[in-house]
């Protein structure tokens, strides 16, 4: 970074190497979100910041605030690293992001309402027909049910990028069961007990509220005729990779957290065993995919789902959330004609722009990324956690070549986007403050209206020069302020 942001003065030996800084902006001299936050960055002491750095890792490990890594031979649990330099945003920025991602969740609800209707969009050309009736998490079994609200993606996390330029773009919509979010809050609670002065008196909205909204838009999306709905939390077990996100939220909220050993459906309605009896259920937040949800329904092999489940959700006798087959409009192909869907459904322009994208199942897409493979960002359309991907520029000539392969033979299965120059935030790396890459993912709840939670996970590439942010890929999280003013 150059010297008229003084960075070097405040940190020393801190170099964002020309990218955008979280903290002290872009090259340019862009302002940066929180002089004050500056201020205190200044007096820091790297010996006494990794001395309570360590505290917080033990503090973690001892809570067993992990994720699981899956290799091919083992599952792993690991606790996420958690950096002690948190990342501000100001408020006008957030109050930008807010409206960004209230908007991109109203016209995903729009759009799967359509597309399990009349499919207005699809008969208009705006999407490929194929590309949507065609998707491997299109549910046929879904056409025609008339959900409360019109709701479908009742919790959305939008993964938020930052350019050179400053300017914030959505990478990918997570709309079937994102995570995260209990690193988010439990980051918040670590960083007001390593870091009590830092905080102090800088103005930083709450986030302990998530759990309270959770609740609340559960209970708004419950069938209509019952009075006081019982709420569930259904997770597939402990071998789950989130299942510590499963037991926090389920707590959070205040209700049971199931297995689907633990529900049964009769006449239509579902009913959980307890020790006093059996109890009516009317509200699910499933932690499973569609695909394992009810062994009478989707796939017969299915030990984690309740079977008879879609059948009493498709009587309106019990509410999923999220819905049945919202995974074909986080697909990342459909993503890319969200500024069209926003248009259509809206008539508005995005408030939050796309990543450039090209669909590499239609022949130009195909073609460009072929053209450009050692240029760009190639994802399979399908996974998730950064498997699959191929980022071009660190990719050898032999791994290009087998890519090449890959994308040849099955293109619809891929996109590619060009390389983004990830903004970084200072992070504390083996004893010295480092620039290191990160995203945002905000949290959007919807019951009868939507509400995001001012703030976000904020994942860090731990590795020096690495792009890629996900836990399962060695990233790490940092605390995420959103400041008042």
């Amino acid at each position: 970074m150059t010297d008229t942001l003084g960075a070097g003065a405040a940190l020393p030996g801190y170099d964002p190497n020309g990218f955008f800084c979280e903290i002290f902006g872009g090259p340019g001299g862009d302002a940066a979100p929180s002089p004050a936050i500056q201020e205190r960055l200044k007096r820091l002491d790297v010996g006494d910041l990794t001395q309570r750095a360590q505290a917080a890792s033990d503090e973690l490990f001892n809570l067993g605030i992990t994720f699981t890594v899956y290799t091919e031979r083992e599952a792993i649990d690991r606790i996420l690293p958690f950096d002690v330099i948190p990342r501000p945003i100001g408020a006008a920025e957030w109050a930008v992001i807010e409206a960004g991602v209230k908007q991109r969740v109203q016209a995903l609800n729009l759009f799967l309402h359509d597309v399990y209707h009349e499919q207005k969009i699809l008969k208009d050309g705006v999407i490929p027909k194929p590309l949507v009736l065609g998707n491997k998490n299109y549910r046929p079994q879904m056409q025609g049910l008339d959900l409360p609200h019109g709701t479908y993606v009742h919790i959305c996390g939008v993964d938020l990028v930052r350019g050179g330029d400053g300017a914030f773009r959505v990478l990918e919509d997570n709309g079937r069961t994102p995570s995260g979010v209990s690193y988010v809050i439990e980051n918040r609670h670590m960083m007001l007990r390593v870091f009590p002065d830092l905080a102090r008196d800088i103005g930083l909205r709450p986030v302990d509220e998530y759990g309270a909204r959770l609740h609340q838009a559960l209970h708004e999306v419950a069938p209509a005729e019952i009075g006081d709905p019982q709420v569930v939390l259904l997770s597939p077990g402990v071998f789950n990779s989130a299942y510590f996100e499963h037991i926090f939220l389920a707590r959070e909220m205040g209700v049971p957290l199931v297995e689907g050993r633990d529900l049964e459906v009769e006449d239509n309605r579902v009913y959980m065993r307890t020790t006093a009896g059996r109890a009516p259920v009317h509200a699910i937040y499933r932690r499973i995919d569609d695909d394992f949800l009810d062994p009478k329904t989707f796939r017969p092999d299915s030990m984690l789902g309740v079977p008879g489940l879609f059948e009493a959700y498709a009587k309106g006798n019990v509410t999923l959330a999220n819905a049945v087959g919202t995974g074909v409009a986080d697909d990342k192909a459909v993503y890319a004609y969200m500024p069209r869907v926003i248009d259509y459904y809206l008539g508005e322009e995005p408030i939050i722009q796309n990543v450039e994208t090209h669909i590499c199942g239609e022949a130009e897409g195909l073609r460009y990324t072929l053209d450009n493979l050692a240029e760009l960002v190639v994802k399979p359309v399908g996974e998730s956690g950064g498997y699959g991907i191929l980022i071009g520029p660190q990719a050898s000539r032999e791994e290009l070549e087998q890519f090449r392969a890959k994308l040849t033979a099955d293109p619809a299965n891929f996109i590619s986007q060009p390389v983004v120059s990830l903004s970084v935030c200072p992070t504390l790396v083996d004893g010295r403050i480092e620039p290191r890459h990160v995203d945002l993912r905000p949290f959007c709840l919807t019951g009868r209206d939507s509400w995001v939670l001012p703030g976000g996970l904020t994942r860090v590439a731990i590795k020096r020069g690495s792009l890629v942010v996900n836990s399962s890929q060695g990233g790490g999280s940092k605390d995420t302020w959103v400041l008042t003013e």
